[in-house]
């Protein structure tokens, strides 16, 4: 399909992508029956409204709070797949309380939510949680997202700076301006957002993956195949197991909302709004100088999915006066190696530890 028929699917269009996710998901069931589904920490719902569970995975009594924040793409346990490479169980052994944003699917034809929801009121409502778990001893939370979900996160960090103790983005596209950014060739292949989210209502993830592999296809295709031969050459069989969890997470997405695609393509991929300090959320503005928490971010230099050049400006750009800028060289055994920060070794033995102790010396 040619960029300029995005904007006009037909009604078989639209059905035959939401067909496509069935699809994809009954292709997750089989892989969950070979034995490749997550391994996940044991959790429970502290609060639940449409469109999010905050999930608490318990920790030490009284250990500061770190908040989660994925991507409302795919479901969250791309944060906890397996234990020897979770995220969850890493603050889990450095004495932290977890809790994880769980984004869950809207109805059909239900509320549109965009970021005055996800970036504002969903995670206000987490931290109003989480103050209320008499663990979590009411201390300012740790805001940590990936990808999309590091926006949200930037997002509230700029809304909220002194309701949290810090703010750790990984990977977390927040510039556009980069003629070799990814997303410039996903922008001009969605000449129209607001119309592709009025044919759908709410976004397929079948189109989100098509775009991306329209978009990059070396990351999304020839750079998968090639580390799952690497990942069946590695003598630990850790790694092919990994590389095969994250492919049947590959196939657990849901709908994008209508509204929130639209102003991802609208207001940051094209408009780069919120590096410019004039993204409307919650009825305020924002941008990079209110973000005033400490702040880490995390960049793969070799990245063409988030490239340093979508990184590196907001980072210095951002008003906290303690920053730390960790870049991630990779792993074997990830499947895509823009999720390797959550689920690589390399990962897991070098970077977490890395922030770990610029948390300590926050403190």
């Amino acid at each position: 399909m040619q960029a300029s028929q995005w904007t006009s699917l037909s009604p078989f269009g639209v059905q035959a992508l939401r067909n496509m996710d069935k699809s994809r998901q009954a292709r997750g069931q089989q892989l969950d029956r070979a034995g490749h589904g997550p391994h996940e920490t044991p959790s429970t719902v502290l609060h639940s409204e449409p469109g999010m569970n905050l999930r608490g995975y318990g920790g030490a009594d009284g250990g500061p709070p770190v908040l989660l924040v994925p991507a409302p793409i795919k479901r969250s346990y791309i944060w906890d797949i397996a234990p020897e490479v979770s995220v969850v169980q890493r603050w889990l052994e450095r004495g932290w309380r977890v809790y994880l944003a769980e984004w869950t699917p809207l109805p059909d034809g239900g509320a549109d939510f965009g970021f005055d929801e996800y970036g504002d009121r969903l995670l206000a409502a987490a931290r109003a949680a989480i103050a209320a778990d008499p663990a979590s001893n009411g201390a300012p939370p740790v805001i940590a997202g990936h990808s999309l979900g590091g926006i949200l996160a930037a997002i509230h960090s700029a809304l909220y700076p002194d309701a949290l103790r810090a703010t750790l983005l990984l990977e977390a596209p927040l510039h556009f301006a980069s003629a070799t950014c990814y997303f410039n060739p996903l922008v001009r292949a969605v000449p129209d957002a607001q119309r592709i989210a009025d044919a759908f209502g709410q976004v397929p993830g079948s189109f989100l993956n098509m775009m991306s592999a329209l978009a990059e296809p070396q990351a999304f295709g020839w750079e998968r195949m090639t580390d799952r031969w690497m990942a069946l050459a590695d003598p630990d069989r850790r790694a092919f197991a990994t590389h095969m969890r994250v492919e049947r997470w590959t196939h657990d997405e849901f709908p994008l909302p209508g509204r929130l695609f639209t102003q991802i393509v609208e207001a940051l991929y094209r408009g780069d709004q919120l590096m410019r300090g004039t993204l409307r959320v919650g009825g305020r503005t924002v941008g990079p100088d209110d973000v005033r928490a400490p702040l880490a971010s995390v960049m793969d230099p070799r990245s063409k999915v988030i490239p340093p050049q979508a990184v590196e400006p907001f980072h210095a750009a951002a008003g906290s006066a303690d920053k730390l800028l960790l870049r991630y060289g990779g792993d074997v055994g990830v499947n895509l190696q823009h999720v390797g920060v959550l689920v690589g070794r390399n990962a897991h033995a070098t970077l977490w530890p890395a922030l770990f102790d610029w948390l300590d010396d926050e403190a």
